[in-house]
């Protein structure tokens, strides 16, 4: 059985000039051509053109009338680039994609909406937690009292007792625990902040004095003395990667789940933030530095080395969390962080 996606024709001209002048570059190893397939992102994809993937809005920015929308790319969609005398030309062929499918898999029709930016799966969780707050923010948050059996561990599907739940905030709450300290290592270790660790959702059953709420999500097992916050509005994801405008340099300081080493699709905090200029959407790159002993034993430090990307997508004052958008060996707490 075969289907046939037509694809929508869409043409970037790249001119010697041009590239030259934005510094963007290809990958030496480009391909000819790509068919998007779902699951794709626009980062993914001009990860595989381009050597600065998060550049593709000004490449876009450069074709305004022939490009109104680079949303309106879609699975089947075949990307070709084209290599001439006078340039290069990367675009959305008029050719048909044919997909073949196996008698066991079904044909669903494709959603309204084009290709999203970024994997927006990875980072949505992460929208509303953790939080960084102050090491006491969380003293007057509605406190968890228990389960009327005692229980000293709480899960999914429970009935718990909450104090002090005001009803003008929804019945819709998260529940959290104040964790560790988050220090800044380029600052004698200074404390920028505390983290906050989300432990799960809870729906009100019944405002009063006491509260009754019942578990309905647990990510960790909920004990007497946790606290909640209100449940934020859903966060759009698909941000505009783009590089800060200006110069930053700055460290990853954790890594959530506490791993050692971090690769592609880890979630990592920085120890800059608002104060510091980052924005959601900004794109660095990590640096690891390095040292080897001279045959003389004397210790020489080595250039910084690039080994990956990371997309800034929430900003605290003091800190930002990122995702690890590309990594080329294994990341590591401590490694550096820059503009591009």
């Amino acid at each position: 059985m075969r289907v046939i996606i037509s694809a929508i024709l869409l043409i970037f001209v790249f001119s010697n000039e041009a590239i030259k002048a934005a510094e963007i570059e290809l990958h030496h190893n480009a391909p000819d051509h790509y068919i998007v397939v779902q699951g794709d992102t626009l980062w993914s994809i001009a990860s595989r053109f381009l050597k600065d993937p998060w550049r593709w809005p000004e490449i876009w920015n450069q074709n305004r009338e022939s490009m109104k929308n680079p949303h309106t790319v879609y699975p089947g969609d075949i990307i070709v680039l084209e290599k001439t005398a006078k340039g290069n030309q990367l675009k959305l062929s008029d050719e048909k994609a044919i997909i073949k499918l196996s008698p066991k898999m079904r044909i669903e029709k494709l959603g309204a909406g084009g290709i999203p930016t970024i994997p927006a799966n990875k980072i949505k969780p992460f929208l509303s937690q953790p939080l960084v707050i102050e090491k006491h923010a969380l003293d007057k948050a509605p406190l968890v009292l228990g389960s009327s059996d005692n229980r000293v561990i709480l899960s999914t599907g429970e009935t718990i007792y909450v104090r002090d739940l005001p009803h003008d905030k929804g019945s819709l709450w998260q529940v959290f625990r104040t964790s560790k300290a988050l220090m800044d290592p380029d600052d004698n270790n200074h404390i920028l902040g505390y983290e906050a660790i989300y432990l799960g959702d809870v729906e009100v059953k019944n405002f009063a004095t006491i509260s009754s709420v019942t578990v309905t999500h647990s990510v960790q097992e909920i004990l007497n003395g946790d606290r909640l916050i209100p449940s934020p509005p859903d966060r759009d994801v698909d941000y505009g990667p783009h590089a800060p405008n200006f110069a930053i340099k700055g460290r990853i300081i954790s890594v959530y789940g506490g791993v050692a080493e971090i690769g592609e699709n880890a979630i990592i905090t920085l120890n800059k933030g608002i104060h510091d200029g980052l924005k959601e959407g900004h794109v660095l790159a990590v640096y690891r530095k390095s040292e080897v002993k001279s045959p003389t034993g004397e210790t020489v430090m080595l250039p910084d080395e690039r080994i990956g990307l990371v997309l800034v997508f929430r900003v605290f004052d003091k800190v930002s969390y990122a995702l690890v958008t590309q990594s080329s060996q294994a990341i590591k707490v401590l490694d550096a962080v820059k503009t591009p």
